[in-house]
């Protein structure tokens, strides 16, 4: 165990890499900013409530599927990493970071009991000097509004004894084009020295940095960006319903669409929106709109469209079967891909959880493959006890129903196409690798 920080944060000891950096919250987004402090020189003390990841990491073993463990032993090794449950011990960071869920409720609202018991855990061991920074997404004020008066509850004052800042995280798991040292930084605080020494943190450790007027702006542009996204692909997954009416193929319409240089930019259907940010994030700004006495009707909306896409998808399969004079109720069923993205094995509110729970209420019989989820675990809503199975010939040709929700690239798209008999392709995954189902069916939806 350390010894508390003798010396207040300043723009100086960040150069000088003498700051030690505390990160709460060791999952996808403060594991691999964690790692990245490290390399950038720093001394790194990261905290989570769950034992068995503080365990795991001083093993040097890695509990996400992009992050090797090759890449944890190797950050282990520089002497720079401890890891610990003990939050008595935040009192030992210059710096801390807030890495933690910002969910909704049942009701569609923010749910802000992990920030608000976050900051009722670190208050009692703050001290004086140190910088506190959110990245959790959150709606715009809850820097202002929700953390400060939680952090000055025993004397620190925010801009003098405390400094308190934000910096929304933009972490994609997975991404091989951009890693967390390029994605340029959004950072501001609530005042001027809190935004000095924020943006001095995070320069230290990124590429780039854009520092913005206020937390508030910060807050915004976060939700702006995962705002965006889900209104775009909303658009796109109605008029993939409607094409499929007309018998157009909304893939070819993308795919010539963006042959234009300018004024268009490829958005794509999908069963459904998956992953921590875009099903969740812009409910944030709408719930926080109506405070305002306005209604934004292209997030509600947005929601509405992505939200049914799982239940299209089976109604798609259901008329699939049909045609073939097949009932879903007790059909072979194997979903493809259980994760909200490819190749990584983060399911979080992933569609593929919800086509399964259709599937599984309209008497299907389930299984699955997925390479990085070898085996579904107990969650709030859903707990289908199944392992992944392997995607062999006999296995495949069992099947009455194949549905590919999650394209990762290892999967074996040959056999499938060589041996499915009937295969929902929501993600186009077949014919963009040029494969034609030679035995069954293919249905694009």
């Amino acid at each position: 165990m350390g010894k508390p920080i003798e010396q207040p944060i300043s723009t100086e000891i960040i150069a000088g890499r003498r700051a030690r950096v505390g990160i709460v919250g060791m999952g996808y987004v403060g594991l691999p900013l964690a790692m990245l402090f490290v390399r950038q020189g720093f001394r790194l003390l990261g905290f989570d409530i769950d034992s068995e990841k503080v365990t795991e990491l001083k093993h040097g073993r890695s509990y996400l599927s992009h992050i090797d463990d090759e890449e944890i032993q190797s950050v282990l090794d520089t002497g720079r990493l401890d890891v610990t449950s003990d939050f008595s011990r935040i009192d030992e960071a210059h710096a801390v970071l807030l890495c933690v869920p910002t969910p909704l409720t049942d009701n569609r609202q923010p749910d802000m009991s992990f920030i608000e018991a976050t900051c009722q855990t670190i208050v009692s061991h703050l001290v004086p000097g140190q910088l506190v920074a959110l990245e959790s997404t959150t709606y715009p004020g809850t820097t202002r509004e929700t953390m400060k008066p939680l952090l000055e509850q025993h004397g620190l004052r925010v801009g003098e004894t405390l400094f308190l800042g934000y910096s929304p995280e933009r972490e994609d798991p997975g991404n091989r084009d951009f890693g967390v040292h390029d994605i340029p930084k959004v950072v501001s605080g609530l005042t001027a020295e809190c935004t000095e020494l924020t943006s001095a943190l995070y320069s230290s450790a990124f590429k780039s940095v854009r520092v913005v007027s206020s937390c508030e702006t910060a807050e915004a542009t976060k939700l702006l960006e995962n705002i965006f996204r889900s209104v775009n692909i909303a658009m796109v997954n109605e008029l993939k319903i409607l094409f499929d009416r007309m018998g157009i193929d909304v893939w070819e319409v993308i795919e010539a669409a963006s042959s234009k240089p300018f004024g268009f930019m490829p958005f794509y259907p999908g069963p459904g929106l998956g992953g921590h940010c875009i099903p969740i994030d812009p409910f944030y700004l709408s719930w926080r709109a109506r405070q305002y006495e306005l209604t934004t009707r292209f997030i509600e909306l947005a929601g509405e469209v992505n939200t049914d896409m799982p239940y299209y998808v089976v109604g798609r399969a259901i008329d699939a079967l049909n045609d073939e004079r097949k009932s879903l109720n007790g059909s072979k069923t194997m979903v493809i891909g259980l994760a909200y993205k490819p190749n990584v094995g983060d399911v979080r509110e992933s569609p593929a959880l919800r086509i399964l729970e259709i599937l599984k209420e309209k008497g299907a019989e389930l299984s699955y493959h997925d390479p990085y989820v070898p085996r579904t675990e107990r969650m709030r809503k859903y707990d289908f006890q199944l392992r992944s199975e392997p995607l062999t010939r006999e296995n495949i040709g069992s099947k009455d129903l194949i549905i590919i929700v999650t394209d990762h690239d290892s999967i074996d798209y040959h056999s499938l196409a060589a041996h499915g008999r009937l295969i929902v392709d929501t993600r186009n995954a077949l014919r963009k690798r040029s494969l034609a189902v030679s035995g069954g069916r293919l249905i694009r939806s």
